[in-house]
């Protein structure tokens, strides 16, 4: 390699150092030389033989060992592509991931297109899903909560930013300061892993309040759940993420919490992520997975939300 690297160069040695910490690691390469040179992937590739200046490389070399670090790609960039927008990420919110997309197309088979209704999103983060779903739904009330402060200020940039004026982003333990409020659809990613869960190694850098639940991984899912019927409609909607091998459990929470239609539903790599209920409409009503209706969205009168 001459004294002075290519970009071509650049890229070929960063894929091979990152190709141990990273599942894509030419992508990485890629966005980080990009980041570093002010470059969108596709000039990379086109300006592949024009070298990389003393300071350029030098700040390519301080990210690269940040990715090697652990650190993610989101973190370094300080942006994250959910539902084809382009959000801020930081350290203080998880990194939204592929997978939560289940949850967001879940939710809105669920909603109507052209009808008012009400949506809340508990521990919102960077307030990825809610805004989704506000850009999907121009007529529904979205209301998010977060207990991070920090996560807070990340989501309602990010609202402000992509659906001004849509989202109401407030401070609180779950449905702590939704008193009384009802809601056509409830919707929730909240932490779902065990304490001492090996999996945790590889998410060093993202926030433990998001990831961590408690001894059993079921513990923030548990307080979803039992809170959901106070603030649903008759016939609202609970939808939820969870782990992969989760799913019979979160069913059994919902089922004991006295909710009706329950359905898992599998993710792009076909692994169980997000499951649904129904706060039921009628007393004593029989719980079917085919009464769910993903073909027929919820059918709301006026006055219904809250």
């Amino acid at each position: 390699m001459s004294a002075v690297p290519t970009i071509g160069q650049s890229l070929r040695r960063a894929n091979e150092l990152l190709s141990a910490v990273s599942e894509s690691p030419r992508l990485d390469a890629e966005l980080l030389l990009g980041a570093a040179l002010g470059l969108g992937r596709t000039a990379l590739i086109a300006r592949s033989e024009e070298p990389v200046g003393p300071g350029e490389a030098q700040r390519y070399g301080t990210l690269l060992a940040e990715r090697v670090a652990g650190v993610p790609v989101a973190y370094l960039l300080g942006r994250r592509e959910f539902w084809s927008l382009e959000l801020e990420v930081s350290s203080a919110v998880l990194v939204p991931r592929p997978e939560t997309e289940t949850l967001v197309e879940q939710a809105l088979a669920l909603l109507p297109a052209a009808a008012p209704c009400a949506v809340l999103d508990l521990g919102t983060g960077s307030g990825a899903i809610a805004i989704a779903l506000a850009h999907e739904r121009p007529q529904a009330r979205l209301v998010a909560v977060e207990l991070s402060e920090a996560a807070l200020a990340v989501a309602r940039r990010n609202a402000a930013r992509l659906v001004p004026g849509r989202i109401d982003v407030q401070a609180g333990s779950w449905y702590e300061p939704l008193a009384g409020e009802r809601f056509d659809v409830i919707v929730s990613n909240p932490p779902y892993i065990a304490e001492g869960d090996r999996a945790l190694a590889a998410l060093a850098a993202e926030p433990p309040l998001a990831l961590v639940s408690g001894p059993s991984g079921l513990e923030a899912l548990t307080a979803v759940i039992a809170g959901a019927r106070d603030h649903l409609i008759a016939g609202g909607a609970l939808l939820l993420e969870h782990g992969a091998d989760q799913g019979p459990a979160v069913a059994r929470l919902l089922e004991t919490h006295g909710f009706a239609s329950i359905q898992t539903y599998t993710d792009g790599a076909r692994r169980p992520r997000v499951t649904a209920a129904r706060n039921p409409s009628e007393p004593g009503r029989v719980t079917r997975a085919e009464d769910f209706g993903h073909t027929d969205p919820l059918r709301l009168s006026p006055g219904t939300s809250s």
